[in-house]
């Protein structure tokens, strides 16, 4: 039998004053307790190469409680600082396997204020969710219904930037389900201009949703630059610029599950390619586009989408010339400016969309490393007839969730 997908469902909370004190305070304690452990590790290792595990920092944990100095961490609930140890412990796991950076310590203004309760810690019955420390239940807004006799195995508060309280609970969900085999593939090519563009011909409009609040976003950061600071004026300052910036990425991320969840149904066989969105940041004229675009964040969609539904997801190398090579010859062109949007062969004459060519290159070559293995970038001849130079043999792959990085813009 196929185990269940597990997943979250992610509701809008609005806790009472008094219940909003006391997570303020733990959201407090989380970060203590997490940032505590994080310098014993951190000096256990540094000075007496030690290895200081979970279990050692739980311990540590409650002598901490015991002192006088840190008494308060006694006065939430002792779930949501176990939990940050064992999230401490995750961090530290994926440094070793070197899948993440060292762990780093958590701020009071910039860190995500979050707290994870396990089972023993609340209590789910009829729709009222009561939390460890609560007298009343949490007023939550279900949107959306769970699954029929599923229980949540944890629930994390968070509280974002513009101050809004979030429930998310975490079960398994036996309505999601392999969809039926369909013989539809599709490469992706994602852009500026179009926001994604496919090997169909159909071109993704790019709403450019900070562009549409730019000039509300400016507004709202000149006030906020003008208050003191560490002033009450300035603290509602700061939830004002917060809400523009969760407008914009509530909008940017309803965007992106629609496309996400239509290619996925609509298609078998999905061929992005692999881009470095950490570097091409670096080009400052091109920054807030390409962070507006959001290229990760869709590529994580696609990744975990196609693992629920049973398609399948092919990234191809960041290095292949998707652009440059025409779709219908295979010549490769000598070089392709950005500006450049349309091009002709000077092999067989075909004239290219650039976006669409390189979609279909993407395709292509993804077809190909799920077919047979073969690379991605075979020696092909340059459109003028001449042998290319000798390329590096570079393989597409399929991915099942990995991390990744680019530095084409096509």
């Amino acid at each position: 039998m196929t185990p269940h997908v597990r997943r979250a469902f992610r509701f809008r909370c609005y806790p009472t004053q008094e219940q909003a004190a006391e997570l303020t305070r733990t959201f407090g304690c989380v970060r203590k307790a997490y940032n505590l452990a994080l310098a014993a590790r951190t000096e256990a290792w540094f000075q007496r190469g030690e290895r200081v595990s979970y279990n050692t920092t739980a311990a540590m944990l409650t002598t901490w409680k015991q002192s006088a100095d840190l008494a308060f961490l006694n006065e939430v609930s002792s779930v949501p600082l176990q939990q940050a140890l064992r999230h401490l412990q995750s961090a530290f796991v994926a440094f070793w396997e070197k899948r993440a950076r060292y762990p780093r310590f958590k701020s009071r203004k910039k860190s995500r204020a979050s707290a994870e309760y396990t089972r023993n810690a609340f209590r789910f019955r009829d729709g009222e969710l009561r939390l460890a420390k609560m007298t009343e239940p949490l007023r939550v807004v279900w949107s959306r219904s769970l699954p029929d006799g599923v229980e949540p195995s944890t629930v994390t508060i968070t509280r974002d930037s513009a101050g809004r309280w979030f429930v998310s609970l975490q079960c398994e969900d036996p309505r999601i389900q392999p969809l039926p085999h369909i013989d539809a593939a599709v490469g992706i090519d994602a852009g500026l201009d179009s926001l994604l563009t496919l090997s169909t011909g159909e071109k993704v409009t790019n709403p450019k949703h900070e562009r549409r609040d730019r000039v509300r976003l400016a507004k709202a950061q000149r006030l906020l630059n003008r208050k003191q600071k560490n002033s009450k004026n300035r603290e509602k300052a700061r939830i004002k610029v917060g809400r523009v910036h969760a407008r914009i990425a509530d909008r940017r991320r309803n965007t992106l599950h629609e496309l996400s969840t239509r290619l996925v149904r609509e298609n078998q066989t999905l061929v992005i390619e692999d881009l470095a969105v950490r570097n091409m940041v670096k080009n400052h004229r091109l920054s807030h586009a390409i962070s507006d675009a959001a290229w990760r964040e869709f590529r994580t969609m696609l990744e975990y989408k196609a693992a629920w539904y049973g398609r399948k997801l092919i990234v191809v190398d960041r290095w292949l010339p998707s652009s440059k090579l025409c779709s219908a010859c295979g010549s490769l062109a000598s070089a392709m400016p950005p500006q450049v949007r349309s091009w002709a062969c000077g092999s067989c004459g075909a004239v290219h969309d650039r976006d669409v060519n390189a979609a279909k290159n993407i395709l292509a070559a993804g077809l190909a490393v799920s077919a047979c293995g073969a690379g991605v970038r075979p020696k092909r001849s340059t459109a003028g007839g001449q042998p290319a130079a000798k390329q590096e043999n570079r393989s597409a792959r399929i991915e099942v969730p990995a991390v990744s990085g680019g530095n084409e813009t096509n």
